[in-house]
């Protein structure tokens, strides 16, 4: 299948249509622009206001995930920073704890399951910001076999699942679409700068300075997110290198757009889109912001990274209570440790303080966060429902 530039922005639609109809689950993690609907007619005193930091912006279960750094070391660390902005954290909780009780209404938990996992989380998250803090919790067993399949791959691996072969090009089809001149000749002219050759040759122990030549490009559709965007993948091949691992890159090209999350009243954010993107993975996410450039491609702000093959998203679906309330609190903590590498030791006890000011008696979980999420569910799943008689309707169209 043979998809036209000028028929990307109907097929992209209808992909994230379908997408979106899946589950409920889904269609929250789609819906980014909902949450902060909802988040901007919020009375200010039903939150707590933490510190100016940077935030993720859209923090929910898909967006975290095993990152490596340049050198190889893998930890699980925010994976998704499009939306992020310099604001109030209780936004990165919130929105996690949201994903985290649509999971478990998708795998069909108990609601005292969604209740234990929000006091989870919170313990997670709030042990982050103790003084100290370096002992994470225990991984719970689903996300200890994706870090563990994180640790194991291999070149081969990344290359059989985005391009299907080790060979040197990428297959139109499905995920990969044709470009047109414009777009392949801006995509030569990107990878003849000495600021993306830089940042491929320090990573595999390339060798300094070598020569970075495209083999091969495609539009990528990838995501609920990137409608109307441009997005490319690139694969690459650097000279002298010796090994498939390090003679070949995958390359992931990315326009960065304003951000739908709230920011913090004057903040000092680069006013560039992929700078303000760069500028908060170094701060959330150090093993991807340092494997991260900001530049531009087409007149439009681009995120240029090197896709390494330890980078995988958490896929968690089926849970057992008990593996849903431990990786609440793992989850929680590492977006914590995430926020709290940002705040000095008496910032991070004042919001700590401020997190658990509104903790109810009976439930360890505040009640701003509990009543919050109850809220956010129930708002998403008549949106869920809607959008699902939406794409029934359109279906004989569709057919036709």
């Amino acid at each position: 299948m043979t998809i036209r530039p000028q028929d990307r922005q109907r097929t992209l639609l209808a992909r994230q249509k379908l997408k979106m109809a899946r589950s409920s689950h889904a269609y929250v993690r789609g819906s980014t622009a909902k949450f902060y609907e909802w988040l901007g007619q919020v009375k200010p005193a039903c939150m707590p206001e933490g510190p100016a930091i940077w935030i993720c912006g859209d923090c929910h279960l898909g967006n975290l995930g095993p990152l490596a750094d340049a050198k190889g070391h893998v930890a699980i660390q925010i994976r998704d920073l499009d939306q992020t902005v310099i604001g109030n954290p209780a936004h990165d909780i919130l929105r996690l704890g949201l994903s985290l009780a649509s999971a478990a209404r998708s795998s069909d938990l108990p609601g005292v399951a969604t209740v234990r996992m929000m006091e989870q989380m919170i313990l997670g998250y709030t042990a982050a910001l103790s003084p100290g803090a370096t002992r994470k919790p225990a991984m719970t067993k689903p996300i200890e076999l994706i870090f563990r399949e994180a640790l194991r791959r291999k070149w081969r691996h990344l290359a059989e699942e985005r391009i299907e072969d080790v060979k040197p090009t990428i297959p139109l089809g499905k995920s990969f679409w044709a470009l047109s001149k414009r777009e392949t000749g801006a995509l030569k002219d990107l990878f003849h700068q000495d600021d993306v050759r830089d940042l491929i040759t320090r990573l595999h122990n390339r060798p300094d300075g070598a020569k970075v030549r495209l083999l091969d490009a495609a539009y990528w559709m990838k995501g609920c997110s990137s409608l109307g965007r441009l997005r490319y993948a690139a694969l690459a091949k650097v000279a002298g290198a010796k090994r498939d691992s390090s003679r070949y890159c995958l390359v992931d090209i990315k326009e960065a757009v304003a951000p739908a999350a709230p920011h913090a009243p004057h903040p000092s954010m680069p006013r560039d889109f992929a700078k303000r993107v760069v500028a908060g993975a170094c701060a959330l996410s150090p093993n991807l912001g340092d494997r991260m450039l900001p530049t531009r491609l087409l007149s439009k702000p681009v995120v240029v990274r090197e896709l390494m093959p330890q980078d995988l998203k958490l896929e968690l679906t089926r849970l057992t209570p008990a593996q849903a309330i431990d990786a609440a609190r793992f989850l929680a903590n590492a977006v914590g440790r995430a926020h709290a590498r940002q705040m000095d030791a008496a910032t991070a006890r004042s919001w700590k303080k401020e997190i658990l000011r509104h903790r109810s008696r009976t439930l360890d979980a505040p009640s701003w966060l509990w009543s919050a999420v109850v809220e956010l569910l129930s708002i998403h799943e008549l949106a869920y429902l809607e959008h699902c008689r939406r794409y029934a309707l359109d279906e004989p169209a569709r057919a036709n």
